[in-house]
């Protein structure tokens, strides 16, 4: 009970304290949005200029041994995660045991990364798969920059607003088998 207390102050500090008490390692210039640590949150380690956002989720071991307790008691089963710098995690994304997501990657919003991720990769999907390169990536939605980033709160809703329908993402639509 008082460790939950504990905690529950701690998160109200703001998740980056409490990741850092929990013992996840967090580099410079990092931007850090969820509470999802797993069980072992000492092993996860994330570079520089990281954004892991709402609700991502982090699992740093094999709960599935679970089923051979009875043979095997003591069974136990664990994996690292790293993120390299220069990262993004999208909502609601799982990073399973062993995984290193590389440098400069885009992991999409709720996929589940069940294998490491090379350098400069965008993925998505359940589970996780190949999209693109980020360079063709930003080569794709550079056309699109509303250059609201700077804006206040007001005059970004007047810009975004007012844009031009061909300055907006679409998505094509499913095709039938």
């Amino acid at each position: 009970m008082i460790k939950q207390v504990f905690n529950y102050i701690l998160m109200l500090l703001g998740p980056m304290r409490y990741a850092r008490r929990l013992g996840v390692t967090i580099g410079e210039n990092c931007r850090i949005s969820t509470y999802s640590w797993g069980a072992e949150p000492y092993l996860i380690e994330i570079g520089n200029h990281v954004h892991v956002t709402l609700g991502v989720k982090f699992v740093t071991h094999d709960g599935a041994v679970w089923v051979f307790r009875e043979k095997i008691p003591d069974l136990d089963v664990f994996g690292k995660i790293r993120i390299g710098d220069n990262t993004f995690i999208g909502n609601n994304a799982t990073i399973l045991p062993g995984v290193t997501i590389g440098r400069n990657c885009i992991v999409g919003a709720e996929s589940v990364v069940t294998k490491s991720v090379p350098d400069n990769t965008v993925v998505a999907g359940n589970p996780a798969k190949f999209v693109t390169d980020t360079e063709s990536y930003l080569k794709k939605i550079a056309p699109l920059n509303a250059k609201t980033k700077l804006l206040n709160r007001e005059d970004k809703k007047r810009a975004v607003l007012n844009l031009d329908e061909s300055s907006l993402i679409f998505k094509d639509p499913l095709r039938r088998p």
